[in-house]
């Protein structure tokens, strides 16, 4: 599932970062900074994925 969540936090950052908090601030925020730019919110959902437990 981690490998799942990784290339989601690749390809399309918010899926990747919902599937990681759910719908929190994060979720929130990882969307602005995909529509800011793309890179950001790959940057984002990739750290989100490393480093927070799923809750």
């Amino acid at each position: 599932m981690e490998l799942v969540k990784i290339l989601l936090a690749i390809f399309l950052p918010p899926v990747g970062a919902y599937l990681q908090v759910g719908i929190s601030t994060h979720f929130w925020i990882n969307i602005v900074l995909t529509l800011l730019g793309g890179i950001p919110g790959v940057i984002h959902a990739l750290w989100l994925v490393f480093t927070k437990k799923k809750g």
